[in-house]
């Protein structure tokens, strides 16, 4: 039997996404977003608050690279989200993390993050409801430690982390339980 726990945020896994953009002066700022998802084929969506550093980062710049966080660098990815770059100056310093410029879009790639999506800022959204950016995807980066042999990303090396928000807890991505548009197949010839 269910029981009614009211309203929570009842979606999981969320990901662990770090955000990162340049501010007017080229410095660095990386933000720790769950709030966010792809939403077509080039194209993502993050739910970040505007006046957020990265929001009037973003705004600035135009563009911002996402980086999936994996297990491996979990600590540096919670940091990031309980870190406010309008509070902490030297927020990324502190990590000793590393960052290049990436080479497609006015935006840093943060070395230590296995798989990179460099974007350039399409529109933000800004309603009574919500606060988003939307941003296209013109290149994904990956380390080749996380490639399978026909260099997709392999979800089984990269140990990605999932946020929790029921326990407000991590979790990294395991071993690979069916096949997408496969396992419901049998269904389609009742």
């Amino acid at each position: 039997m269910k029981k009614d726990l009211g309203v929570v945020c009842a979606v999981y896994p969320m990901p662990v996404l770090m955000v990162a953009a340049y501010d007017e002066n080229g410095k660095v700022n990386v933000m720790n977003v769950a709030w966010g998802q792809i939403c077509d084929e080039d194209k993502i969506i993050l739910f970040i608050g505007a006046g957020k550093r990265t929001w009037l980062n973003i705004q600035a710049s135009k563009a911002f690279t996402v980086a999936l966080a994996d297990e491996a660098h979990m600590d540096v990815a919670d940091f990031f989200g309980i870190a406010s770059g309008n509070k902490i100056n030297d927020k990324f310093e502190r990590t000793g993390y590393h960052a290049v410029p990436s080479d497609r879009v006015h935006a840093p790639v943060i070395e230590e993050f296995p798989v990179t999506m460099e974007c350039e800022l399409l529109e933000f959204l800004h309603t009574e409801y919500v606060d988003g950016i939307v941003g296209r995807i013109v290149n994904v980066k990956a380390e080749e430690a996380v490639l399978d042999e026909k260099n997709r990303v392999d979800p089984e090396k990269l140990h990605a982390l999932m946020f929790d928000q029921f326990q407000n807890g991590y979790y990294a991505t395991g071993a690979k339980v069916g096949r997408a548009w496969n396992a419901g197949a049998g269904l389609m010839k009742k």
